[in-house]
């Protein structure tokens, strides 16, 4: 199904869109675009949206097709765009589980080569959870003179420390802590961060999530109801993923402000991507929680 436009979406009934969980891909150009889509297909979802301008073609499936495809004509890039087709599909599917992502970005959480998004999802709301927190894992290529715009799925490489977290504080007064909530940094964003935006610089997004009435996602990647944002529930640590990403390298090499200064993403701490979910467990970069 196409929509021509996001209000043509926000007019569609709800029931036609069938069972989640769903999957959102906001295209912003057409670099791995593909591949991300293909992604979503393995991991299970049942429905994709395709959020694209109309300058962008939509393939009618992927290899691994099992999903549904939807396409609505948006412009990605514009301010605000993610917020209002995310906020969009929440109002619509109250009690389905939604991710969202961009294209060059792909899913990891625990154990998903053998485990579907539904089976993780099923087990999640019986812990008594809404959302998962994802951690947004930047990808780069080694090589910027073979691949000019930092893109290469062959060699990506990722930073296998250098992550932390600070205290978030937030409230009336914005000096209120927030209990059981982090902002978490890293990777490119926290080594080049001269050349990012101080509100772009953290790395977590509430990128997994159950839509119920009157929820919200805001920003900053993070929803309105806050218990929703946490890393952890009260009573045992919590499952999370991530997020593994070119879209920052990507913007970075692209930008005429930063990519003449940017020679090579490498360093010490630059290790081979695998692919891998139990490569990313062993990095400290999401955990299992209570799930085996």
């Amino acid at each position: 199904m196409e929509f021509k436009t996001l209000d043509a979406f926000r007019a569609t009934a709800g029931s036609t869109l069938g069972k989640g969980p769903f999957a959102v891909l906001i295209v912003e150009d057409r670099v791995e675009f593909e591949s991300s889509l293909d992604h979503l297909h393995s991991l299970g979802f049942k429905a994709i949206f395709i959020v694209a301008p109309d300058d962008i073609t939509v393939p009618e499936g992927a290899i691994s097709a099992r999903a549904t495809q939807h396409v609505i004509r948006h412009p990605s890039r514009r301010p605000g765009a993610t917020e209002d087709v995310v906020n969009a599909l929440i109002a619509k599917v109250p009690g389905a589980w939604i991710h969202y992502c961009y294209n060059g970005e792909y899913l990891f959480f625990p154990f998903c080569e053998d485990r579907s998004v539904g089976e993780l999802v099923t087990w999640v709301t019986e812990e008594r959870r809404e959302a998962v927190l994802t951690y947004v894992i930047d990808l780069y290529a080694g090589d910027l003179t073979a691949h000019p715009n930092a893109v290469d799925l062959d060699g990506a490489l990722l930073d296998s420390s250098g992550y932390y977290a600070d205290t978030r504080k937030g409230g009336e007064d914005g000096e209120e802590v927030m209990e059981r909530q982090l902002n978490f940094f890293g990777g490119l964003r926290w080594r080049f961060e001269e050349h990012v935006a101080k509100p772009k610089r953290k790395i977590d997004r509430v990128g997994l999530f159950q839509a119920k009435p009157g929820l919200m996602l805001r920003g900053d990647h993070t929803l309105t109801d806050e218990e929703m944002n946490t890393y952890a529930c009260p009573w045992h640590h919590s499952l999370t993923a991530s997020i593994c990403s070119f879209r920052v390298a990507k913007a970075l090499r692209t930008n005429p402000g930063s990519r003449h200064d940017i020679a090579d993403f490498r360093w010490h701490k630059s290790t081979q991507f695998h692919w891998s979910s139990m490569q990313l467990m062993e990095l400290g970069l999401m955990e299992p929680g209570q799930w085996f």
